[in-house]
């Protein structure tokens, strides 16, 4: 079933939306909810909190692309849930690196989701990775949005884990001056 056909069965209220959601997109926001919260449990329970979040959210939102929509969904009910088993000393020693990473980055009060969520900033890192080649924007994504490991991009990109490491720092020290730049306050 096609994206558009699936956002009209929730905007008409069939449940079958759903399980048409599940069914097309299930793999892929587990893979995210996953590679965040390293726990089957938790990333199952955040996965189905995405599909009650996508039937509240739509109408009145019409996602433009319904896979970018729960994805982002997914990784930010992942992301609270790793934050409220932080608090609860419930993380059981795994950190979220690529969150440390960015964090190195973008400092003062606020967090990393609430910077990121600024359109400004939003803006400047998405001028950013257009101008970077198309693996690189891809070792970046697949670290920072999916939360892949360095050995699986490593995999992915048939690189040794330390070669992504260094493009990983790399990139992170351009974004860092890219932004600094055009004035964004870090």
């Amino acid at each position: 079933m096609g994206d558009a056909e699936i956002i009209k069965l929730y905007f008409q209220r069939d449940e079958k939306a759903i399980t048409a959601t599940m069914e097309k997109y299930g793999g892929y926001c587990i893979t995210i909810a996953r590679n965040i919260l390293r726990d089957e449990e938790d990333a199952l329970e955040c996965v189905n909190d995405t599909y009650f979040k996508a039937w509240h959210t739509m109408p009145p939102q019409y996602p433009k692309i319904l896979s970018a929509f729960l994805g982002k969904i997914t990784r930010n009910l992942s992301i609270n849930r790793y934050l409220y088993n932080k608090a609860l000393k419930r993380g059981a020693g795994f950190t979220p690196a690529p969150l440390e990473e960015l964090a190195e980055i973008i400092s003062g009060d606020q967090t990393v989701d609430e910077v990121l969520d600024k359109a400004e900033l939003l803006k400047s890192i998405n001028d950013f990775l257009s101008e970077l080649s198309r693996e690189k924007r891809g070792i970046f994504i697949c670290r920072y949005w999916y939360f892949d490991s360095v050995s699986e991009i490593a995999k992915r990109y048939d690189r040794s884990e330390n070669s992504v490491s260094v493009i990983l720092n790399r990139t992170r020290n351009k974004l860092k001056n890219y932004l600094e730049e055009r004035g964004v306050t870090l």
